[in-house]
């Protein structure tokens, strides 16, 4: 920490091959009180130059540059001993699965808004934070909210709705966040962090369930005030994820 309490300064990288969106972010990353130095590249090449002689907290990277893109740079930066988080610059969202792939921390979309651009510090900063806690191991899905692209974590994810080659997240803050990935991935992929397929339609966390009753003309499990349908045809599978201990009576 600084000798006033506050946590150091952090120094940061932008690469843009754009002038006025380099010169833009500049202006807002030093305007940050938690920022130091900002060093400015304008291609992939001069990024790596920086980066050699000035490891960086944060990386902003554009995506659309000549011959080494951003997401050719975040290759390599993942290679580092102490990779810096990155944070991913465009004017598109077509790229936000590559992103969540390369476990970029956020993902703006250009222009830039200083409060958005604060909260992918703040996003930055609390990964950073968390490597080598439980959380590092998370997985996160990036998610379009409006205009632009944040990351939700599956451990704040307690129930999961298929909507066609979609699913929908539904989350404790009760906003249900879609994402590009069909609810069979889902399944195999989260089957070893707890979750189980309880419906065609529905996934859920084992850990987030509060009611199970599997008797009856309609089992279903319950996550919060949120009921969710069975399949008989999974019943057998769900009473196993749910109730190890008990005997085949319902309950």
């Amino acid at each position: 920490m600084r000798g006033d309490g506050r946590m150091p300064l952090i120094d940061v990288l932008v690469a843009d091959d754009e002038r006025p969106a380099l010169d833009e972010l500049v202006h807002l990353l030093r305007a940050d009180e938690r920022v130091g130095r900002v060093h400015a590249a304008s291609s992939g090449a001069d990024a790596l130059r920086v980066l050699s002689a000035h490891p960086v907290a944060i990386a902003f990277l554009d995506i659309h540059m000549p011959r080494v893109t951003g997401l050719d740079l975040a290759r390599t930066l993942g290679g580092l001993v102490t990779p810096p988080a990155i944070v991913f610059v465009t004017a598109d969202d077509a790229h936000a699965v590559d992103a969540f792939d390369l476990r970029a921390a956020d993902y703006l979309l250009k222009p830039v808004r200083a409060e958005r651009l604060r909260r992918a510090i703040d996003r930055a900063l609390e990964l950073s934070g968390a490597a080598g806690d439980e959380a590092a191991g998370d997985e996160v899905l990036p998610v379009t909210v409006g205009a632009s692209v944040r990351f939700v974590r599956r451990a704040d994810v307690r129930w999961v709705q298929a909507q066609g080659d979609y699913s929908r997240l539904h989350t404790d803050d009760g906003v249900g966040h879609l994402v590009r990935v069909p609810i069979s991935e889902l399944e195999q992929r989260w089957a070893d962090a707890g979750w189980v397929r309880v419906h065609r339609s529905y996934l859920v966390d084992t850990a987030a369930v509060t009611e199970v009753r599997l008797s009856g003309a309609e089992p279903a499990v319950s996550v919060g005030a949120v009921s969710l349908p069975v399949s008989r045809r999974l019943v057998p599978a769900v009473r196993e994820a749910l109730l190890p201990g008990e005997q085949r009576g319902a309950r």
